[in-house]
Order: structure tokens, then sequence, then C-alpha cells
């Protein structure tokens, strides 16, 4: 089992936007000293409260020259915003620099980019298919050509070229079935989104391993959930609280905005139902005690977060990785190094070190 840390650094005020962004990279730090296997951060762009992630490249290259192992995963790349040619001529670079350690998503984008980036969102889903049909053979092939709908390159190539044989972990993200499909097809890894609890994506993640199947490919699933942790329950609860709320609230806030998408119409032909489903503003608005009783957030002791975690590998064929969110909300600094810390020496060491074989009782003379 791997364990990551993940973020949308979400931006609640109260503090300079330079000052959390510094307190992220700090987080980085610490997560590479405690061990964890790698630290995520989401590309997002025009909704504060949700993400100010504009631009992970920066963050990548700051954290790099501050730790030693731990690696780097975009979560993910919207693919619909980026010139892909460009887009590998980024990654290749970034990987030739800091080696071995960058793995990204490939997603579609959230239902309430488009208007705010100026893309026709009918037009994202076949962008984005496209798109990621670009960026692999820009970095897989020498040269390379494409005649497509949005695309038309002749005779191209990128530099610099990332290593010969070098084989990036490459994710997706969302709830359609086409995305768990695509996942399965390419034998990439699904990264399944915060706050949705097992049975709200049961029956993609079956498409998935269904589709990994049938290509011969091995289901790589990972499981974000935000977490909180102390030694007292009612500790972990109270300090939590603030933090979780704020979460929930920020991964709604562009529907809770008021006129920030597209026409219910719209957003149903493009497949961004979802968006218009009421599900986001309902988890908003859902009580405290509900959201850790109900499985959107891990709040409580080491031993309460290590049976969700069992929960969760005990259903989940093909699990393969947890990541957490401890900044969640507005969370303080404190807080995240204090739920990275407790995680990462009580927790995580239980799904790492083998169990003990059991005593032998001593033979006697009879």
């Amino acid at each position: 089992m791997k364990f990551s840390v993940y973020t949308e650094i979400q931006y609640h005020g109260g503090k300079p936007e330079r000052r959390l962004y510094e307190e992220v990279l700090e987080q980085i730090v610490h997560a590479d000293r405690m061990g964890y296997d790698c630290y995520a951060i989401i590309e997002h762009f025009f909704f504060p409260r949700f993400s100010i992630a504009a631009n992970p490249w920066l963050m990548w290259g700051k954290a790099s020259e501050r730790t030693e192992r731990i690696n780097f995963r975009t979560l993910g790349h919207p693919i619909p915003y980026i010139n892909p040619t460009l887009l590998a001529s980024q990654i290749s670079q970034f990987e030739l620099m800091v080696p071995d350690r960058y793995e990204f998503g490939v997603v579609r984008g959230h239902g309430w980019l488009p208007p705010k980036a100026g893309v026709p969102i009918r037009a994202t889903r076949a962008i984005y298919e496209e798109g990621l049909e670009v960026l692999f053979k820009a970095l897989e092939s020498e040269r390379f050509s494409h005649d497509g709908e949005h695309y038309k390159i002749d005779d191209s190539h990128i530099v610099p070229r990332p290593p010969e044989g070098r084989r990036f972990r490459v994710f997706l993200a969302g709830t359609s079935d086409r995305t768990y499909e695509l996942a399965g097809e390419r034998g990439w890894t699904v990264a399944v989104p915060p706050l949705l609890p097992y049975a709200a994506l049961r029956d993609q993640l079956d498409v998935y391993r269904e589709t990994c199947a049938k290509h011969g490919n091995e289901p790589d699933i990972v499981w974000i959930h935000a977490c909180y942790i102390d030694e007292d329950r009612e500790t972990a609860r109270r300090e939590a609280e603030r933090g979780m709320r704020g979460f929930l609230v920020g991964n709604a806030s562009p529907l809770l905005a008021g006129n920030e998408l597209a026409p219910v119409e719209e957003l149903e032909a493009a497949g961004f139902g979802f968006y218009a489903s009421g599900i986001m503003e309902k988890l908003s608005e859902m009580p405290y005690d509900e959201m850790i009783e109900d499985d959107v957030v891990w709040v409580g002791t080491p031993q309460d977060i290590i049976e969700r975690i069992e929960g969760v590998r005990d259903i989940c064929d093909g699990l393969k990785e947890i990541s957490i969110t401890v900044n969640a909300g507005g969370s303080e600094h404190w807080k995240a190094i204090k739920a990275q810390e407790l995680f990462a020496d009580a927790v995580i060491p239980h799904f790492r070190e083998p169990a003990a074989e059991p005593a032998t009782a001593p033979l006697t003379a009879g």
C-alpha cells in the first residue's frame, strides 16, 4: 500500500495568498521527511475557495530543491485548456531535471471551467480525448503527426525528450463511465474523487476493473479522503470541524456562487450532468457528525482511521494507495503538520509492517 498527501490549495481568506503557498511548500517538505510516497496538487483556475493551484509546476520546482525522495503529482492537467504538445514538453523538461519523481493526471476538468476559460462546453469532451492522443504521441514518438478536428500537426517533435523507455504513472479522475473505461483501456490509475463514499462510484469502479481485465491491465486505484487525527477522538473532532466544513463548502463553492455554470441542458448535453444534480450543494450542508459517520471525511484516533482504511481495502479490489488531505477548507498550517505526522507515525506502519507471528508457548516437561 502506498500513502500520499493531496491538496486542492483551497483559499478561504484570513491570510495572504503567498503565505498559503509557503505553508503548502513546508507541508511538502514535511511529508518527504515523514516518508510519504507522493504529494499531489490539483491544477485549477478561477474559483479560490475551491483552489488557487493555478501553476503546480512552480510549487514542484521549489519543492524539488528542498526534498529528497517524495514524488510530485499534478492531479490533473486539464487538457481542454492546455496545448498538449506544450504540456508534453513541460513534462519532459521536469523529468530531466527531477528524474523519476513526476506523476500526472490528465483530466477533462470541472464543468464550471469552460465558460470562464472561453472554451465551448460541448467541445470539451472531443478536445480532451483528441488532446490525450496528441499528448502521448508527443511523449512517446521521436517525430509525430496528427490530423484531427482540433489539432493538425505535420511532422512535429518536442524538445527536450523524456528518457528512452520512461513510463509515467498516469491518472484519470471523475464520475463518468467513459473516464473509467479509458483508464482501463490504457492501463492508467484511477483516483477516486474526495468526499464520495465507495457506494457512490461502485458501478464506475466495476467498469474500470472489467475494462482492465479485458485489456490485460492491472487495476490501480487511489482513494482520496480529507483526514484529521488525534490520539483523543473528541480533540480530533473539535480541531477538525472548521476545516472539514470549509472543505465541503469549498468543493461546492463554484455551484453555490450562482450564475457560474452553463445552462442545465448544455451541462447535460456535454456530459456534465453531475454539476446540475445538486449533490455537491447537499454535501456542503451536511451536519458535521454525519460527515464523519457517513464516511465523507475521516476524523478520529489512529485506530479509527485504520478501521476506515481497512473498510475501503476490504471492498475495493485494486486499491493500491491511500491519499489524505490534511489542509482541508482553510485549516491552520499547524493542524496539517500534526495530521501528517501522526498519520505517518501511527497509521501507515499498520499497513506496511508484516503482522507479527503468534507467540509459541514454550514446551514443558510433563
